[in-house]
């Protein structure tokens, strides 16, 4: 029987970004503040209606208001909806996947993003782009050194266009304290990495002529937290040689506790969880479940008073989820971002919507501008 043997990463051969065919352009896809609102349907309306009275009420008791997103919410060009969000101070937090860093990254640097997934994993291309994985990880290792997450790290290195590499003197020094020192592991991975790659030192300045198309820029500008919740393998900054498994853990490591931080302040608050149909239920459940653990050590009650709105095209399968959870014999039962949410206590909803027509008519609701 043969035995798989681990691929070297490091002998993959990138391309440069610009060579690739993009498929969207963020100039022709970011949604205007004046632009018509989205035709929708009145059930919609409804739950917008609905949300926006939530989160105003929530806003009222200074409890958080969670937006969690899958990047698509992005592709479609929400980036500037989302920025007056928080701009108004109606989003308290922010959480994605790392497929939403990527394009967000890609939009803000080369002002594209995406790729024809079928044509270029048939020539061995998909993902294998130098600057998105090379960007992508020195914000991480950088960012470690300030025991930042991988969602600050990475909008900061945007709206910062770029880092300061330390010298590798100063890394070793760290390294040198691994025992007492928590940052001494990242100062190990980002030392391999420039004995390995001709990474530089000192100032590398990247130039990010798209900010406005970055969520993670723009939230690190207005100081609203925002996590990033990816998986191991899930993305394409695997396709590249600097691919380090513990640079992104580490990173992702940081953002769960943030996170759990935010859920730990959602008593009477909100979660906006908009075309996330993985990520957002597997993150939240156990992030609530580490908040009561540590708040019946305390003696203190479980989170209630919140409200959970769910949106997503997929078909509902003609459950009312305010009711509670179907039966194994419905086929809503198997909807993994509903029956998840469902179960985290609070008031949920399930909106069946196009996610850019719902926070569309959310920020129409909320600022009505």
């Amino acid at each position: 029987m043969p035995i798989a043997r681990p691929l070297d990463l490091g002998r993959l051969r990138t391309l440069p970004l610009s060579d690739r065919r993009s498929l969207t352009e963020a100039r022709q896809i970011l949604v205007p503040l004046d632009a018509p609102l989205h035709d929708v349907a009145p059930a919609v309306l409804d739950a917008v209606a609905l949300a926006a009275d939530r989160i105003r009420l929530a806003r009222n008791r200074d409890a958080q208001v969670i937006l969690m997103y899958g990047a698509h919410l992005l592709r479609n060009g929400a980036a500037l909806l989302v920025t007056d969000l928080m701009e108004e101070g109606w989003i308290t937090h922010l959480a994605t996947n790392g497929a939403g860093t990527i394009h967000d990254w890609e939009y803000a640097w080369l002002g594209r993003s995406s790729e024809s997934v079928e044509e270029n994993v048939a020539t061995g291309t998909f993902g294998a782009w130098e600057e998105t994985g090379r960007n992508i990880h020195l914000a991480l290792m950088t960012g470690a050194l300030r025991a930042e997450g991988y969602g600050v790290a990475l909008g900061r290195y945007i709206h910062e266009d770029g880092c300061d590499m330390p010298d590798p003197e100063s890394l070793r020094s760290l390294v040198s304290q691994f025992s007492s020192d928590p940052l001494a592991s990242a100062a190990a991975d980002l030392l391999a990495a420039q004995g390995r790659f001709d990474l530089g030192q000192g100032g590398i300045h990247v130039l990010h002529r798209w900010k406005e198309a970055s969520i993670l820029a723009q939230a690190f500008r207005i100081r609203v937290p925002v996590t990033v919740h990816p998986g191991i393998g899930y993305d394409i900054i695997a396709c590249h040689p600097l691919f380090n498994g513990g640079v992104v853990g580490r990173s992702a490591g940081m953002d769960f506790r943030l996170f759990a931080g935010a859920v730990e302040g959602l008593d009477h608050g909100v979660v906006l969880s908009v075309g996330s149909a993985i990520m957002a239920p597997q993150v939240f459940e156990k992030s609530l479940s580490c908040v009561h653990n540590l708040r019946f050590q305390d003696g203190r009650p479980p989170v209630s008073g919140h409200s959970i709105f769910v949106v997503d095209l997929q078909d509902g399968g003609n459950w009312d989820w305010s009711q509670g959870e179907p039966p194994r014999t419905s086929a809503a039962y198997y909807l993994r971002f509903c029956k998840s949410f469902s179960r985290m206590g609070g008031d949920m909803r399930y909106v069946q919507s196009d996610n850019l027509a719902f926070i569309q008519h959310l920020h129409a609701r909320l600022v009505g501008r």
